[in-house]
C-alpha cells in the first residue's frame, strides 16, 4: 500500500498554489491523499510568517503530533513555506521530532528529504536562498476541477519595514509569458474556466526582463484564450498599479471587475515609514481611474492599525481613505513585530490598547461601508460561479454557493424547477437580500452548464448527458 500523506495550508494563495505543488510532487512520488478520518503517514505544514503568532499555531501543531507520531510506526512531519524559510533549524530545535525542514524555494526536493530522513534517522533540514525550480512547473493536484492558481511571478523587490516576504521568498523571479499563457491553455483544456493570476507583486510583472507593459500584455493575451471565462489576479502594489493595466482590465471581457489594492494606510507620513511609494492623494487617484474605467468594480484593500509611530490623527487619516474608496470588503491586521523586519525595532510601539481601539473603529467603518456597498445589489441579477465548499450552511438552507463576477460570496436558492448546478456551472440569479460579506439570491433564473462542471462531474465518476444551456424560469407577472 501506498503511504499516506496530508497537507495542512496556513497563509495566502500562493501557499494555497505551493501546497497543490507540493501534493503532487509527493503523489509522483508514489504517495496517497489520507482518506478523512484516518492517521496520515506524513503530516506537511506548509507555513506563513506573515501572521500574528503564526510561530505559536505551527508549534502548537506539532505539539499535538509529537504522541500520535510516537505512538505510530515510520511516521513523518515535515515543515515548508515561509516559516520554515525563516526559523530554519530552529523549527527542529523546538520540536525535535520533526523530520524535514524545507523552505519556498525548494518545494521539489520534500520526497528526497522524507527518504534521506529515514534512511538517516535524523531531521533534514535545506533551505535554499533562491530559486530552484519555478514551483509551477511542478506536478500538481489541484483541489478545483473549475479554478486554478497561475503563478506569474516568485518574491518582491519591495522594501516595505513591516513585511518580511521578500527575505522568505527572495528578489522578483518572472516566468516568461508563453510559459504562463502555455499553462492557463493547458489548463483550459482541462475543464478550468476560472484563473487567478499570482505573485507576491503581479503589476510588478516584467521587471525581470525589462518590459514594463508586460502584464497588461499578459492580460489582454488572456482575454484571447478560448474557453478560459474569468481571469483574477491579486496582491498589486498600488506604486505598480498603472493606466494600462486598468484599461486591459476595462477592454478584456474575461478580466474580472475586482481589484485588490493594499492600501495599509491612509497617513502620508506612516506611509513613508513604512517605505510605501505612494501618498493618500495618489493611491484614491487610482481608485478614481479604475472605476472611471470599470464602475462596477469590487475594491478590497489591505490596513494596518498600530504602526510604530501611529497617533491619533494619522488613523483620522486611514478612516478618511476608507470612507472615500468604499472598499467591498477590507483585510485588517493589527500591528505586530515580525522578528527580522526594520519596523520591530523602531520606536515609539503603540500600546495594545490604543490598537485595539482603533481596530474596532476601523472595522466598525468597513463593515458599514461594505454592508452599503452590497445592499445595491439587492433586486439585480448577478451570475455566479458554483463552488464547492463555499457555503458551511447550505445543505441547512437548501442553498449553493459561489462567487459572482466581483468576487463576492453569493447564497443561491436551488430551484428544481431551474435545474441542479454543479461546482464548475453558471448560474444567474436575483439577489434578494444582502449582508456585509455576502448576498443571497433566493430567486435562481438560469442555469449554464459548462466544461468546468463536465470536468467536476468526470471527478465524481460520473458523466454528464444534460443539455448545455437550460432555459431560465418565466417571469410571474407583477401583481
Amino acid at each position: 500500500m501506498p503511504r499516506t500523506y496530508q497537507v495542512r495550508t496556513y497563509g495566502c494563495q500562493m501557499n494555497a498554489h505551493d501546497s497543490e505543488r507540493i501534493s503532487g510532487v509527493l503523489e509522483a512520488s508514489g504517495y496517497a491523499p489520507a482518506e478523512e478520518g484516518t492517521e496520515p503517514d506524513l503530516v506537511v505544514f506548509n507555513t506563513c510568517a506573515v501572521r500574528e503568532n503564526a510561530d505559536n499555531r505551527l508549534y502548537g501543531n506539532l505539539g499535538h503530533l509529537a504522541p500520535i507520531k510516537a505512538s505510530t510506526p515510520g511516521m513523518q512531519i515535515a515543515v515548508g513555506g515561509c516559516l520554515a524559510q525563516k526559523d530554519r533549524g530552529e523549527v527542529v530545535r523546538r520540536a525535535p521530532w520533526v523530520d524535514v525542514v524545507f523552505g519556498t524555494h525548494n518545494l521539489g526536493s520534500l520526497p528526497a528529504l522524507l527518504e534521506r530522513a529515514r534512511v538517516q534517522e535524523e531531521a533534514q533540514v535545506e533551505i535554499l536562498e533562491s530559486l530552484e525550480v519555478f514551483p509551477s512547473t511542478l506536478p500538481t493536484r489541484r483541489e478545483s476541477a473549475y479554478a486554478a492558481w497561475v503563478s506569474i511571478s516568485v518574491g518582491c523587490n519591495n522594501t516595505c519595514t513591516f513585511c518580511i516576504v521578500p527575505s522568505l521568498r527572495g528578489k522578483e523571479k518572472d516566468r516568461r509569458p508563453g510559459d504562463i499563457l502555455a499553462e492557463v491553455e493547458a489548463l483550459v483544456g482541462e475543464g478550468v474556466i476560472e484563473v487567478t493570476l499570482l505573485g507576491q507583486n503581479v503589476n510588478a510583472y516584467g521587471v525581470e526582463f525589462g518590459d514594463r507593459g508586460a502584464f497588461a500584455d499578459l492580460l489582454r493575451a488572456c482575454g484571447t484564450i478560448d474557453g478560459l471565462e474569468r481571469v483574477r489576479f491579486t496582491s498589486p502594489h498600488p506604486r505598480d498599479f498603472t493606466d494600462d493595466v486598468i484599461a486591459a482590465m476595462a477592454e478584456t471581457p474575461n478580466v474580472m471587475p475586482q481589484l485588490h489594492m493594499p492600501l495599509q494606510s491612509g497617513s502620508d507620513r506612516v506611509l513613508q515609514a513604512m517605505r510605501r511609494s505612494y501618498r493618500a492623494e495618489r493611491y484614491l487617484g487610482i481608485i478614481e481611474r479604475v472605476r472611471q474605467a470599470m464602475p462596477e468594480a469590487a475594491i478590497t484593500t489591505d490596513i494596518i492599525v498600530g504602526f510604530p509611530g501611529e497617533t491619533e490623527e494619522d488613523f483620522q487619516g486611514t478612516l478618511d481613505v476608507v470612507r472615500a474608496s468604499r472598499f467591498a470588503s477590507a483585510f485588517t491586521f493589527q500591528y505586530s513585530p515580525r522578528p527580522g523586519t526594520p519596523a520591530a525595532t523602531m520606536p515609539d510601539q503603540v500600546p495594545k490598547a490604543i490598537v485595539q481601539d482603533r481596530y474596532d473603529r476601523l472595522i466598525s467603518l468597513v463593515e458599514e461601508i461594505a454592508w452599503s456597498e452590497s445592499k445595491q445589489f439587492v433586486g439585480r441579477e448577478v451570475e455566479v460561479l458554483v463552488a464547492e465548499g463555499e457555503g458551511r450552511k447550505d445543505d441547512a438552507t437548501a442553498r449553493l454557493s459561489g462567487r459572482a463576477a466581483d468576487n463576492r460570496l453569493v447564497h443561491v436558492a436551488r430551484d428544481p424547477r431551474v435545474g441542479e448546478p454543479r461546482p464548475g456551472d453558471l448560474v444567474v440569479a436575483e439577489v434578494t437580500y444582502a449582508a456585509p460579506h455576502h448576498l443571497v439570491a433566493d430567486r435562481m433564473l438560469a442555469v449554464r452548464r459548462t466544461r468546468a462542471g463536465d470536468a467536476w462531474e468526470a471527478r465524481q465518476g460520473r458523466v454528464d448527458d444534460t443539455p448545455g444551456v437550460l432555459l431560465p424560469m418565466p417571469s410571474m407577472p407583477s401583481a
